[in-house]
């Protein structure tokens, strides 16, 4: 059941993204592009994200547990370390330089945008070599 409402909620973000024109990485260019072809429309859109994730955030933990799991999976921590600010800060560069998010780039594979099928391959290296670096760092080592 959980895959089922996790493939449909999938569907339905990367609908929105083709809907509101996100997969077309020129929007994300053109809104970091401050002092030439600025277009303000991505800051809608994630206005927009912010305001009903702050709605359902308050909605949701009203509820006992989640509807398509058995409990809620929060955070244990909330120490601001070197991993909180050098993930998103390559996330952002990558971002930038490349005018994807992920969500956007899968989407943008099934339309066939430029740039999508060099962008992906790298985007899974740096995910493999994310996790492959934060399972080195958190593995026990043998004494």
């Amino acid at each position: 059941m959980s895959f089922v409402v996790n493939l449909a909620l999938g569907l339905l973000f990367g609908i929105g993204l083709v809907v509101s024109g996100m997969s077309d990485p020129a929007k994300v260019l053109n809104f970091l592009d401050l002092f030439g072809t600025w277009d303000p429309s991505l800051a809608f859109v994630m206005g927009g994200a912010v305001i009903t994730t702050f709605i359902g955030y308050r909605l949701v933990f009203r509820r006992p547990k989640p509807v398509a799991a058995e409990a809620f999976h929060l955070p244990a921590g909330s120490a601001i370390d070197r991993r909180i600010l050098v993930g998103p800060a390559i996330f952002g560069i990558g971002w930038g330089l490349g005018g994807f998010c992920p969500g956007p780039a899968l989407t943008a594979t099934a339309l066939g945008a430029a740039g999508t099928y060099a962008f992906l391959p790298m985007m899974f290296l740096g995910m493999w070599l994310a996790r492959r670096t934060v399972d080195r760092h958190t593995s026990p080592v043998a004494a």
